[in-house]
């Protein structure tokens, strides 16, 4: 995952005994944008030996890469997945683990290696969320743009995220190390590394000036080196290129909250509550923990939210489905696993939801034949 946004969260603690000053950490040394792409040249040794001396044509390359990548019998890099790999181009190659960022980025990088069109995509909003260490990350997420003989594809390397309606655009290299730099800076971030933390922020708004998320992290640090000034410009920046932002709308409200600006605070709340409503995300999310928690009346009401701002997700369905069923309603836990059926990808999600259909289906006859 990718796009992490820091939310600032605070606590009221005793006051502790006077410490003296740690030692300052110098910065982390940031990779430039070509070091960041760079294929070393043991990786071009082998697309030369495994992809192009194997391969004539576009559709060959690319499935030939596409088995370097992935293979698990020592033919391949098997590719691991590692959510806290924020990897450059050799990094990655050499680690052979990556999260959705470095995958996008080395698969890109080796397919224009080898003569493909290849590209970075992004998506605005997934359903993926990570808590750690007092921090909470908003994961957006990007994945890679195929165009072979004219016709698009998109690979991507979890096939389980659920996309938002727009679903992946295509975005410029320079776009995609805005994310690398900032991942970077919140990896620092989460670890009180404040001098890496703001050199890898800065250089993600080198790349993108317009980076929400890196201007949200920003306001975390200067918040957290109490400069609230700062903080406060940071954050209202970022609110002023998108409205609408969660972490950065969170973020402005706890500051706010510390400076003691009620006035504020009472503006940005409101502005996330109108944010969460309209967000099926949210909805689905908060409908989860209700249905962790065996509140399955408040978990319908959540998903039905949910299903009713973003039809088309079938994850949406079969939560709701799972609910009326928990809530011993199996009539419309059986039209909502008959709707996810429908609207599933593949082949073996659909079968996967029609065995579960099929078994309500038999518990209800059973209750019938009663």
């Amino acid at each position: 995952m990718i796009g992490w946004n820091a939310l600032l969260l605070l606590a009221v603690t005793a006051a502790a005994p006077a410490q003296p000053p740690p030692l300052p950490t110098p910065p982390a040394t940031i990779p430039s944008p070509a070091q960041v792409m760079a294929v070393p040249a043991d990786a071009r040794a082998v697309l030369q030996e495994k992809v192009m001396r194997t391969a004539n044509s576009p559709e060959q390359r690319l499935q030939r890469l596409v088995e370097l990548v992935f293979r698990p019998d020592g033919a391949g890099l098997a590719l691991e997945y590692d959510t806290e790999a924020t990897l450059t181009v050799a990094e990655t190659w050499h680690q052979r683990r990556a999260n959705c960022l470095s995958f996008t980025l080395l698969f890109v990088a080796l397919a224009r290696e080898i003569g493909l069109e290849a590209r970075m995509q992004e998506v605005g909003q997934v359903v993926t969320w990570y808590e750690d260490e007092g921090l909470i990350f908003n994961a957006g997420h990007v994945n890679v743009g195929m165009r072979v003989d004219g016709r698009p594809a998109t690979l991507d390397l979890d096939s389980n995220v659920l996309y938002d309606r727009r679903g992946p655009q295509p975005i410029s290299d320079a776009r995609a190390l805005a994310h690398f730099y900032n991942n970077r800076g919140a990896e620092h971030l989460a670890m009180h590394d404040t001098a890496s933390a703001r050199a890898y922020l800065q250089a993600s708004l080198q790349m993108d000036p317009r980076f929400v998320a890196a201007w949200s992290n920003l306001g975390v640090l200067e918040s957290r080196e109490n400069d609230l000034d700062a903080a406060a410009r940071d954050l209202e920046t970022a609110l002023s290129i998108n409205g609408g932002h969660a972490p950065a709308l969170h973020n402005a409200t706890k500051l706010y909250q510390r400076m003691g600006d009620t006035a504020r605070v009472a503006q940005l709340q409101a502005q996330l509550q109108r944010r969460q409503r309209s967000d099926p995300f949210y909805q689905f999310l908060q409908g989860a923990q209700a249905e962790k928690k065996a509140d399955y009346a408040q978990a319908i009401g959540y998903y039905r939210r949910a299903v009713r701002l973003y039809d088309r997700a079938h994850q949406f369905h079969f939560g709701l489905a799972r609910a009326y069923y928990l809530s011993g309603n199996n009539r419309l836990a059986e039209h909502e696993m008959a709707r996810a059926r429908d609207l599933g990808g593949s082949e073996q999600l659909r079968s996967v939801y029609q065995n579960k259909l099929d078994a309500i289906r038999r518990l209800e006859a059973r209750h019938a034949a009663r």
